[in-house]
């Protein structure tokens, strides 16, 4: 089993949504029974709570549920349990290698590593107006694809 943790600052946003499109697109090929998918934020601001109303409404817009999941913090043991920590942004990445065990710092990774894109971080919406809901769901779409491709590709 492959497992796979998405990571924000208060996982209500970015990881949610990362979390619930790589769960569809998993399922869309077949893959439940090899890839573990779970998401936490570095920061327990909205720890129990589930994800941000604008997120679950997006994400439904591309029947994707996000109504399921709820908040909860980043902690040391993630990186023993989990093969690939996904951090949104450089600053959540910075947050989870300054409290990853030593030895296990190859598993953090920034998502859209995984994409073919010019962008090297999925922007915070939460402040936002507007479609930064969307671009969020556009960048992790791709890099989701991306990723199912390397986990393929590194796991066959």
């Amino acid at each position: 089993m492959i497992k796979v943790l998405f990571v924000c600052m208060g996982n209500i946003c970015r990881s949610p949504t990362a979390e619930g499109v790589f769960r569809h697109k998993v399922k869309q090929a077949g893959m439940e029974d090899r890839i573990s998918i779970d998401s936490a934020g570095t920061h327990a601001y909205h720890v129990g709570n589930p994800p941000d109303p604008r997120a679950q409404k997006a994400a439904l817009q591309r029947n994707i549920d996000l109504s399921d999941q709820r908040a909860r913090r980043v902690n040391a043991e993630d990186f023993i349990e989990f093969d690939y920590v996904i951090a949104m942004d450089e600053s959540n990445r910075d947050d989870l290698l300054a409290i990853c065990p030593p030895g296990y710092e190859e598993r953090v990774y920034l998502f859209l590593e995984f994409a073919g894109c010019a962008e090297n971080e999925v922007p915070d919406p939460y402040y936002g107006q507007g479609r930064g809901f969307e671009i969020v769901l556009n960048l992790v779409e791709e890099a989701a694809e991306g990723l199912l491709t390397h986990i393929n590709n590194t796991h066959s």
